[in-house]
């Protein structure tokens, strides 16, 4: 049995079984193939040397993708940064909506158009009650996950939403009440339900494929659709790093899987029913890729979204400043900063320093070789080259 294994070694073991038994599309095959080659010699890197005591050190380059869980830490930690100077220094509230188990079968079979449908129909839900309750033009930060704790499809929408908003005079109002009182959730939950399926059914019916989804959507008109509510939070810059824990997750993180024993996978997974109880869920390895490719989002879909007043079009035109050390709801000119270097916003927000000799602690690492790309695939991507095989027959 292994143990401390990651996606990238489930998908150079088990990807070509998977190629047999399910049809993928090229977007998901490339996107298993960068995976399996993140940060290894196929994509090439570099030889550092300490200038100090001479140690050594191999540096493979990463594969960039957004479903890898590799590369998402450091987009993470500077998404964050950024989102620390264009954010309210207000309460804010946290409000989910969630599409019913019983339209996954349209999900799945247009899944861009059935996340954008969602997005405008959260966007539309949550603009519509700022104005019926509060007169305002409020925001949001919405950021879209597809998937649940043991990789099933379950498609929601995290919203963070100010608890502010401006009026038809552009004049700033506080909005939301004291606790977990935002808007009342129940009609929520109905305005959202009804814009989305009636969106959805438009945008079936003018594709001509209304008719393959009657039975789905007549049982989410009966299903009881969920918006959840969570209480007003404190500091802007705890909910810019609540909101940081949503945005650049992937469907499954490395440090969830436990070990792969007999071609079946186990992983860690809350359990919602349990208080989130965390315990081992176990797949087949195939069935494990399976789940997972079903949450690779199509080509430049944009799963961050600002809306509102944290829309930046709109806050251009409003000419709206956000200043995160100001207590008050205000309009002020930022102060220009001086440009800084990623790699110094990487060691100011981590306390880490990259370039500093792991070995004597002093010296710093200098890049003194080149490491060429692999061009052709390797054996251990030979279910990459079989599916193109199988493409191109």
């Amino acid at each position: 049995m292994r143990t401390k294994l990651d996606l990238a070694d489930v998908v150079s073991m088990y990807g070509k079984q998977l190629t047999e038994k399910v049809i993928l599309s090229p977007l998901q095959v490339k996107t298993f193939e960068s995976i399996a080659q993140c940060r290894t010699s196929a994509l090439g890197g570099h030889e550092e040397a300490c200038d100090s005591c001479g140690a050594v050190r191999y540096s493979y380059n990463s594969c960039g993708n957004r479903h890898c869980p590799k590369c998402q830490a450091v987009k993470q930690a500077l998404w964050i940064d950024d989102l620390q100077h264009k954010t309210l220094d207000i309460k804010h509230f946290h409000v989910v909506f969630t599409a019913p188990h019983v339209l996954n079968a349209v999900c799945l079979h247009n899944q861009k158009l059935f996340y954008e449908l969602l997005f405008a129909a959260v966007w539309h839900t949550l603009r519509l009650f700022g104005y019926t309750h509060y007169g305002v033009e409020t925001g949001a930060i919405a950021v879209l996950h597809t998937w649940g704790q043991n990789l099933s499809l379950h498609p929601h929408i995290h919203c963070i939403v100010p608890a502010a908003g401006v009026t038809l005079d552009r004049k700033w109002k506080h909005i939301g009440q004291q606790g977990n009182y935002l808007y009342p959730v129940h009609q929520m939950s109905v305005a959202f339900k009804g814009k989305f399926l009636d969106s959805l059914k438009r945008a079936l019916r003018k594709q001509n494929e209304l008719s393959l989804f009657y039975n789905p959507l007549q049982d989410a008109y009966k299903t009881k659709w969920v918006v959840h509510c969570e209480p007003s939070m404190a500091a802007a810059d705890h909910v810019i790093k609540y909101l940081g824990q949503y945005t650049h997750r992937v469907a499954i993180t490395n440090q969830r899987i436990i070990s792969l024993a007999d071609d079946k996978v186990t992983f860690w997974a809350k359990d919602y029913r349990d208080n989130a109880r965390q315990k081992p869920v176990t797949l087949q390895a195939v069935e494990f890729l399976r789940r997972f490719s079903a949450h690779i989002l199509p080509r430049r879909f944009v799963k961050i979204r600002y809306y509102g007043i944290y829309n930046h079009t709109l806050k251009r035109n409003l000419q709206l400043q956000f200043v995160a050390d100001d207590k008050t709801i205000d309009s002020h000119i930022k102060r220009q900063q001086p440009p800084e270097t990623n790699l110094k916003r990487f060691e100011r927000i981590t306390g880490i320093n990259p370039c500093l000799c792991p070995v004597c602690k002093t010296g710093r690492m200098v890049v003194i070789n080149q490491l060429p790309r692999i061009r052709s695939p390797g054996t251990n991507f030979s279910f990459y080259t079989s599916f193109c095989t199988l493409a191109a027959i």
